[in-house]
């Protein structure tokens, strides 16, 4: 994968072709800047600044007119290795360094967070810094789960600020045209959407273990109810967990299922079923490492993602990717390209992209830092210019919630009926118990 300091360098903020929303394309993000008249420092503080967070705070940093304020980390050794590569940008002035989000929130010259940190943190930190005026561009999954999201949505409307969650792939320009394409009728009525991922992770076995000195555990906890501490939970592992994570339906699902709500054009679904189970390993995994989640939508029209975590044969070439099926074809799509085929499979047109090159899937540091710049330069102008960003919050959200409705349908056993207006499940009184979830006293998230 190429270095940020080579990729800064080459993009200089200025050849990467830049989509905010249904812009021109080919635009470079240089002269879109030009345009806009973009002059005002906009100070970030990145909260969570291990492997994915260290490499946006470097993402943050290139961009004209930002800066990193701040760091923030409960595991001491993550600070340093942030900043290093916050000062091999562009950015000269070194950040500041903190421990406690909640002090980070306190601190009048930050302008927007940025939060990387586990699932069970995304929604109660978005809402935190909503209520202390900051902007908020949170990782997927918005939420730990689907009360919390919304309460996410109602924080970022009740103090108007700028929310965007981490779907990159909503900034990318030769999608967006794709996905145009799609609402045009390039492949007629789009009725079924095909997605995936796959990997080869082993086997997840947690211990009896004493709590690290680099490691603030209390904090790390957060809002989650108190577990003793576990080795081999940290950094990683606990998103095979409910009680901080989602499983791979939303560590990594959230992405290509939010790419096919986007190209078919629904909200909330009216069905979501799900199968699988952990079946590669007998280990302390609570996720299933293999999944089929099936969400049916108002206007006839079906959405799969199917998950093997544990098994890294790739589907149709690619280790990730997404399918749209149509009344004249098909168009295929992953990064920022797209594909189309007539109902006998020949290819019909191709588009790539110029300068992002190759999605590299099972990065967990970054698939693609061409995506990345371009989400964070569409957060950035979204606060300039006081818009909803390209995954505003409550798009986020709605792609969130069809994933969380997924493992509720295969965490009770069976199929749930679904309200399409919210998305709220119907009759189902043990599932809708899935709905939010118990917090630690004292941390519980309020709008």
């Amino acid at each position: 994968m190429e270095n940020r300091r080579d990729f800064i360098k080459k993009v200089g903020i200025g050849s990467v072709g830049v989509a905010m929303g249904s812009s021109v394309y080919g635009m470079s993000a240089k002269s879109y800047n030009r345009i806009i008249g973009a002059n005002a420092l906009i100070r970030v503080a990145a909260i969570g600044v291990n492997s994915r967070g260290n490499s946006m705070g470097g993402t943050i940093a290139g961009q004209k007119n930002a800066e990193v304020g701040t760091v923030c980390d409960v595991d001491s050794r993550a600070i340093p290795k942030a900043i290093k590569t916050i000062l091999g940008t562009k950015q000269t002035q070194t950040p500041k360094s903190e421990k406690d989000c909640r002090r980070v929130l306190e601190d009048k010259s930050i302008d927007a967070i940025y939060i990387a940190t586990p699932d069970h943190w995304h929604a109660p930190l978005t809402i935190m810094g909503c209520q202390a005026g900051k902007h908020v561009y949170v990782e997927k999954p918005l939420s730990h789960n689907p009360h919390e999201g919304e309460l996410a949505v109602a924080a970022a409307r009740k103090y108007n600020r700028v929310v965007q969650m981490g779907a990159q792939r909503r900034s990318a320009p030769v999608l967006t045209q794709g996905i145009e394409q799609l609402h045009q009728g390039i492949i007629g009525r789009v009725y079924m959407a095909k997605t995936w991922y796959t990997n080869n992770r082993k086997a997840t076995v947690l211990k009896p273990g004493t709590v690290p000195d680099w490691l603030d555990y209390e904090l790390w906890q957060g809002p989650a109810p108190r577990m003793a501490f576990k080795d081999n939970l940290i950094h990683y592992n606990w998103h095979w967990f409910w009680h901080w994570g989602t499983g791979e339906a939303l560590n990594n699902g959230t992405h290509e299922v939010d790419v096919a709500r986007w190209g078919l054009g629904v909200d909330f679904p009216i069905r979501v079923s799900s199968v699988g189970g952990r079946y590669e390993f007998k280990d302390d995994w609570e996720a299933p490492d293999t999944q089929v989640i099936i969400m049916d939508y108002p206007g006839r029209v079906s959405l799969m993602w199917e998950s093997r975590s544990s098994n890294g044969r790739k589907i149709e070439g690619q280790d990730r990717g997404i399918i749209f099926y149509g009344e004249k074809g098909s168009l295929d799509t992953g990064g920022d390209n797209y594909t189309v085929y007539d109902l006998d499979g020949k290819l019909v047109k191709e588009v790539k992209s110029v300068d992002e090159g190759d999605v590299q899937g099972r990065n967990t540091a970054s698939p693609s830092l061409g995506m990345d710049n371009l989400h964070v330069m569409d957060f950035l102008d979204a606060i300039r210019n006081n818009r909803r960003p390209n995954c505003d919050v409550e798009t986020g959200y709605k792609s969130v919630v069809a994933m969380q409705l997924g493992n509720i349908a295969w965490r009770t056993g069976r199929g749930l009926a679904i309200d399409p207006k919210n998305g709220h499940i119907i009759g189902d009184s043990d599932a809708q118990k899935l709905w939010s979830r118990t917090y630690e006293k004292g941390w519980e998230p309020k709008v």
